[in-house]
This record gives structure tokens, C-alpha cells and sequence, in this order.
């Protein structure tokens, strides 16, 4: 590394960008892309061993801080065990976030667990060339049935990978399991498609902010949820006691799995609440909903990332600003609005101003109740704020 450059690494960072290399002594056209190297200072130091990739500007991420050979078997066994253990602590049954990357130590991977299936994305190519030991690794830590690699997402190609979804052990299901665990010991239950939905089926992450829903939400509100896909924060609002329910989303298929969800979580001998579907763009369904004068009482907006890189910041910052805007003017006096973002690049207060800015628009007056972040599941590395990117504010609502 260049001389003062590995201040962050040994802060506890596992980043190592292109420009913090010193390209006269090791030249990365030196290396192929996936190749496990020594990290060393420019005093000659080893800071760990890496996998690099010479294409991207994330250059090098580190695996271990350890001066040891390449990396193997042995090591993953360790590092999947590690988190197995923290998520053994935290949840009584296995569905939740296995590996959460950076966090875990394992850089570039992530493994959520539906009971006996183990759903996993790759995204980086170091990982990529580790993955015959990986699934060794996971099928003796984890013992699934069956592992689905749905590694189909974009972000790939900045890696020089190709998109594919494949699958190791038995067939895969047709459907994902999910069962959530209340604190007050309910248990909620949900099914999505196991390799047609979002990310890798499940938003595990939201799954401690669903459950603080049932503490904000009066008995007998009219919700709408925002950008539901299959129904997560719709159920909790059912189980809340919630009288009426509308999902909004652009995708039929998600409706579906919202509504056999909704339907699946109904109290024995209950009609529960009246339900009501509505696809489309969720801008325009909520503009339409306003200017129709239909009211709720409370309002969920989780959207999908408007920011995923830096150079989005300004147009994400309106859509966040815009999206809470139309959702504020379907709100009732008095009403819940539950905000949310999963864009890294917003950052901590980014969310608040929005809603805030939002408010003074249409000329309302927000407290917050409550700021949340994601699952424990979802554990956050202290010297990697990538690691810390989702917000959710619970917000109480008036008129100015």
C-alpha cells in the first residue's frame, strides 16, 4: 500500500481502493482477477491477506488480518460457524440472515436461511473462485437440503461476472418459507417465490421493524403499504388489529404472495380486515389516492433504493422527498407514517430531512417516534459504515 494509505484498513476497514496501492511496486496488471495476495504496509508490514480484483475501484478486500497462506476450508468452517452462532442466540427457529458479509468476515457473500433451504448472492469475483469450498463449508455448518445461488443481480458486472441462478443439493422448492418470531411470541408466517422475487425472497432486515408495528398502530386503522411486494409489513398490520389493508405494487406477482399472506396469517374464525390491491407505479397510485380524497391512518412507504451510487444522490434525495410528499397528503390527522430507506448513499439524517422537507410542503407537522435500522441479523461493522444503511422513522402526523 502507499505510505499513510492503510490508516483505514487498520482502523478495521476491509476496503482497500485502487488508488491506495502503490502500482510501482506491485502493478495490478500483475494479478488476475480473484487472486488471494499479501497486504503490506509501505514499512513492509503484512496487514492481512486479500483477494483482489485489478478491473474494479474496490481494488483488494481483506478476509483476515492474520499473516497466513491462502485462504481454504478451515477458514470459512470458522467464519460460517461465527455467525451461526450469533444468529443461533438471537432467533429459536433458522430463518433469518446467515452471512451478512463484511460483517461476517466474509466479504462479497450473502446467505439467508428458510429452514432447510439456504438461499445465497455472490458478488464479488474472490468470492466467486471460492465458491466449490463454500458450498462444503455450508453444507457442513448449515446442512441444507437445498442451496439456491441467485446470483442474478446487476451489480455483478462491475466484477466481470456473468448473472446466473443455480442450484446445489435437492430441487429447489417452488416457495420460500418464512416464519417471524414477535417478541411477544407470535409468529407470523409467509411464502414468496423461492427464484422469481426481489434480492434473495425476503427482506429479513425489515423483520425488528415490522414487529415495533403493533406498539404505533391504533386498533381499527386503515393502512396502506407502499411498495409491499408480498406483504411483509401488510401482515403486521393485520396482526395489529388493522380494519382495512391496501397494498400497492408494481409487480401482480408480488400481490399475489400479499394477498395468499394476508390470508394465511387470518385469526382462526376471523374475517379479519377488508383487503384491497392496487398495482402500478407507486407515485401515481398515491397521486390518484390523493386527488380520489381517500384517507388512512396510517401510510407505509418501503421502497426499493432511489440512491445506489454516489452520483444518484441528488435525484434519489427528490424521489424520497416526492414519494413522502404524496404519501403525507393520503395521511390522516393524528395518522402513522412509517418511512423507510435502504440506500446506503442517504445517509443518517438524509431520511429525516426528507420527511421533513416533505411535511413543510403540504404543510404538516411530523414527530418522530421512533428511528429504527435493520435486523440483528443484520449485524453493523463500527469501522464500516456500508454496513449501516437502513432507516425507518416512525413518524406521528398533523396539520401545521
Amino acid at each position: 500500500m502507499r505510505r499513510g494509505e492503510d490508516r483505514r484498513l487498520r482502523a478495521g476497514h476491509l476496503w482497500i481502493f485502487s488508488n491506495e496501492i502503490d502500482t510501482r511496486a506491485t502493478p495490478l496488471d500483475g494479478f488476475a482477477a480473484g487472486d488471494q495476495v499479501r497486504v503490506m504496509s509501505e514499512k513492509g508490514q503484512c496487514l492481512g491477506v486479500a483477494y483482489v480484483n485489478p478491473a474494479t475501484l474496490i481494488a483488494a478486500r481483506l478476509l483476515t488480518r492474520e499473516d497466513r497462506g491462502s485462504i481454504g476450508s478451515k477458514f470459512l468452517l470458522q467464519r460460517l460457524r461465527t455467525a451461526l452462532e450469533l444468529r443461533s442466540a438471537l432467533y429459536p427457529q433458522p430463518f433469518y440472515r446467515a452471512v451478512f458479509g463484511e460483517s461476517d468476515g466474509l466479504p462479497g457473500l450473502i446467505l439467508d436461511r428458510y429452514g432447510d433451504v439456504v438461499v445465497g448472492q455472490i458478488a464479488t469475483v474472490g468470492m466467486e473462485r471460492l465458491r466449490s469450498l463454500l458450498e462444503r463449508a455450508i453444507a457442513e455448518v448449515l446442512a441444507p437440503k437445498t442451496l439456491i445461488w441467485k446470483n442474478d443481480s446487476g451489480a455483478r458486472a462491475l466484477e466481470g461476472l456473468p448473472e446466473y441462478v443455480e442450484t446445489v443439493g435437492e430441487a429447489a422448492p417452488e416457495r420460500l418459507q418464512i416464519i417471524e418470531r414477535w417478541p411477544e411470541g407470535r409468529e407470523l408466517r409467509f411464502e414468496v417465490s423461492a427464484t422469481e422475487g426481489q434480492k434473495t425472497g425476503w427482506f429479513y432486515d425489515q423483520s425488528f421493524n415490522r414487529s415495533l408495528l403493533s406498539r404505533f398502530l391504533p386498533a381499527g386503522a386503515r393502512v396502506l403499504d407502499v411498495c409491499s411486494y408480498a406483504g411483509g409489513w401488510a401482515v403486521a398490520a393485520q396482526a395489529a388489529g388493522a380494519s382495512e389493508i391496501t397494498c400497492v405494487d408494481a409487480s401482480a406477482a408480488a400481490l399475489d404472495y400479499a394477498e395468499q399472506n394476508l390470508q394465511r396469517n387470518r385469526s382462526a374464525g376471523s374475517s379479519g380486515a377488508s383487503l384491497n390491491f392496487s398495482r402500478g407505479d407507486a407515485f401515481e397510485v398515491l397521486a390518484d389516492l390523493a386527488e380520489s380524497g381517500q384517507r388512512f391512518d396510517a401510510v407505509i412507504v418501503d421502497p426499493p433504493a432511489f440512491i445506489k451510487r454516489r452520483k444518484d444522490i441528488p435525484v434519489g434525495q427528490a424521489a424520497y422527498r416526492k414519494l413522502n410528499q404524496l404519501a403525507l397528503r393520503v395521511l390522516e390527522p393524528g395518522g402513522l407514517l412509517v418511512s423507510c430507506s435502504c440506500s446506503y448513499h442517504l445517509e443518517g439524517g438524509g431520511l429525516l430531512e426528507a420527511v421533513q422537507s416533505a411535511a413543510r410542503h403540504v404543510d404538516r407537522h411530523v414527530l418522530v417516534l421512533h428511528a429504527g435500522g435493520q435486523s440483528p441479523d443484520h449485524p453493523i461493522h463500527p469501522a464500516i459504515p456500508e454496513t449501516r444503511y437502513l432507516k425507518a422513522l416512525f413518524c406521528r402526523v398533523t396539520r401545521s
